[in-house]
């Protein structure tokens, strides 16, 4: 049974910063693109960074480039969401998910959620002074 585990989330000033991880386990980490999505009270979820299995590419929107950073440690099974210079609408609960298909091509943005399989519970971020 695939689990994937959020943690880190919580109350950030404006400006501040914030590092999520998520465990995986019950899949062959390595060979999944990871990803991160975030929905905030009456949206939709939305897009927020990926890294390729191997690491070597990483994807990002728009709204989070330059003060968000993914990372992943294999050996740990983990993936990082880095976040700096937070503001107030980044508030969300952020979302942990592994892709659909084992090993896809690195140099493919996957950025919609049908693009993934499986996704943790969430961990609730609040940015607010």
């Amino acid at each position: 049974q695939v689990q994937l585990v959020e943690s880190g989330g919580g109350l950030v000033q404006p400006g501040g910063s914030l590092s999520l991880s998520c465990v995986a386990s019950g899949l062959t980490f390595r060979v999944y693109t990871m990803g991160w999505f975030r929905q905030a009270p009456g949206t939709e979820r939305e897009f927020v960074a990926a890294i390729s299995w191997g690491g070597g590419s990483t994807f990002y929107a728009d709204s989070v480039k330059g003060r968000f950073t993914i990372s992943r440690d294999n050996a740990k099974n983990t993936v990082y969401l880095q976040m700096n210079s937070m503001k107030p609408e980044d508030t969300a609960v952020y979302y942990c998910a592994a892709s659909g298909a084992q090993r896809p091509p690195s140099f493919l943005r996957l950025d919609r959620i049908a693009d993934f399989g499986s996704w943790g519970q969430g961990t609730q971020v609040t940015v607010s002074s």
